[in-house]
């Protein structure tokens, strides 16, 4: 059942320091609400995972001193460029780049979804990723012989955390087509939900609506927190504030400026 009494504080406060922590790609439900509250708090040694990229929240959480290391096929501010605070962190040898592809991320959730020991991945070969990822292993194919493949070990987060349109009364979480947001959160340990709004009754009811849920059974926590994934873009129900991104790129090219940004950001309760 969805809580009434639960919050964004909350919610982060269930994220430890030092947990493996699963982020949605942007524009896919980051929840840049409990990203905040993370900060706020003063969370440290986060063991982060894009799904399969990130972007500005990651860069967030790393500028903020919260990130001890990323795991994503790429962090940057897209059309914005690269993500400043991410770039000078690795580049000082603050943080560990664990660097990944998308078919490899997705491949280990799914691995962890089902709980299997590993997935099978092709298109590495010719790259040097195996030689940056020990834990990445070629065998071969039992079935054609002598057809190596390459095995990614499941990633199973401790806390997988998103934003969403909506959350019922029932504690059904309704993600629409970001099939990838239920594969993540199903490899969790704990799934921790922001969402815009409450629907009332049970979506699963809906049949419409019914392909497009997280259900119950794998979700802990949900909070009501209208704009929660801002200044990044919520589809359908928001784009992304440009102006807001524009001012983070420039601003956090310098740490005195991101320090000035971040400080204003922790005293904006994110609404439009």
């Amino acid at each position: 059942m969805t809580r009434s009494d639960t919050n964004v504080t909350m919610l982060a406060e269930q994220i430890r320091d030092g947990a493996r922590l699963a982020l949605p790609s942007e524009n896919s439900g980051v929840p840049v609400a409990v990203v905040r509250a993370l900060i706020a708090r003063g969370a440290r040694d986060l063991r982060l995972v894009g799904g399969p990229t990130g972007g500005f929240a990651i860069d967030l959480l790393v500028g903020a001193d919260c990130v001890a290391s990323v795991e994503a096929a790429g962090v940057s501010l897209g059309p914005r460029g690269l993500a400043p605070r991410f770039c000078a962190a690795v580049e000082a040898g603050e943080i560990e780049m664990i660097d990944s592809t998308c078919p490899a991320t997705h491949a280990g959730f799914i691995a962890g979804e089902k709980r299997l020991p590993f997935m099978a991945v092709r298109g590495v070969f010719g790259s040097d990723m195996l030689k940056n990822r020990s834990d990445w292993t070629v065998i071969d194919n039992p079935f054609p012989p002598h057809d190596p493949v390459v095995v990614v070990p499941a990633i199973l987060p401790d806390v997988t955390a998103l934003h969403a349109p909506m959350a019922d009364e029932a504690g059904n979480v309704w993600v629409g087509n970001r099939r990838e947001l239920k594969t993540m959160a199903r490899a969790a340990k704990q799934v921790l939900v922001t969402v815009e709004r409450i629907h009332p009754g049970n979506l699963v009811k809906d049949g419409a609506m019914a392909p497009g849920l997280l259900t119950a059974p794998y979700i802990d926590l949900i909070a009501l927190a209208p704009r929660g994934a801002a200044p990044t873009a919520l589809p359908p129900d928001y784009g992304p504030d440009d102006a807001m991104l524009d001012s983070y790129a420039s601003a956090a090219k310098t740490r005195e400026g991101f320090d000035g940004w971040l400080a204003d950001f922790l005293g904006h309760d994110g609404a439009a």
